[in-house]
């Protein structure tokens, strides 16, 4: 068991009998009443989002989790497989377990997996990676000065808007967290 005081953003504590990260934590002073640790988390079975107030102080459960590195393989139904860097020990994960957009990823993408014992919390992609657009309406030269955004279809199927210069075959660095186009990659 741990203090409120014990919280950190990533923690991932039992919550309403669910494992639930948390997102943000605040410790607020309102100038009646006591003080209090406002939290932001996510559940990580369903994935909704929470708000709770837990009193400064306040017993809560924390879950041991260990991180491991291991290597997106490929998709097996609605299992994807995943290779062990150390051991090369091959597990299946249900898709609804990773967080963030699997549409952004490729075979032999490094992840970070968080267990819970033998139990899979989540698998966490990198922040950012870098993709080939497969198929985009064509760029034109000067297209640069507004912001106006066309669709692009990357290697991995997955949609995202880009800007009107990006063409066919360009490499591109998305953000896996939002989905969001950040640059072009050259070379």
């Amino acid at each position: 068991m741990a203090k409120t005081q014990d919280l950190k953003n990533g923690s991932i504590i039992k919550f309403n009998g669910d494992n639930c990260v948390i997102i943000s934590n605040a410790h607020i002073k309102p100038g009646k009443g006591p003080a209090y640790i406002q939290v932001k988390m996510r559940n990580l079975r369903s994935g909704k989002h929470y708000e709770h107030r837990f009193n400064t102080g306040a017993t809560i459960e924390l879950v041991r989790v260990e991180r491991h590195a291991y290597q997106y393989l490929y998709r097996d139904g609605t299992s994807l497989i995943f290779m062990n860097k150390s051991n090369y020990d091959q597990i299946p994960v249900d898709k609804d377990a990773i967080t963030g957009n699997i549409g952004f990823m490729k075979e032999n993408e490094d992840v970070q997996i968080a267990f819970e014992g033998d139990i899979v919390l989540s698998v966490d992609l990198p922040q950012h990676v870098n993709i080939r657009i497969t198929q985009t309406d064509p760029g034109y030269k000067g297209d640069t000065a507004t912001n106006v955004l066309k669709a692009a279809t990357l290697e991995t199927g997955a949609v995202v808007q880009v800007p009107l210069f990006i063409n066919e075959g360009d490499m591109i660095r998305i953000d896996t967290k939002t989905g969001g186009y950040i640059e072009r990659i050259k070379g």
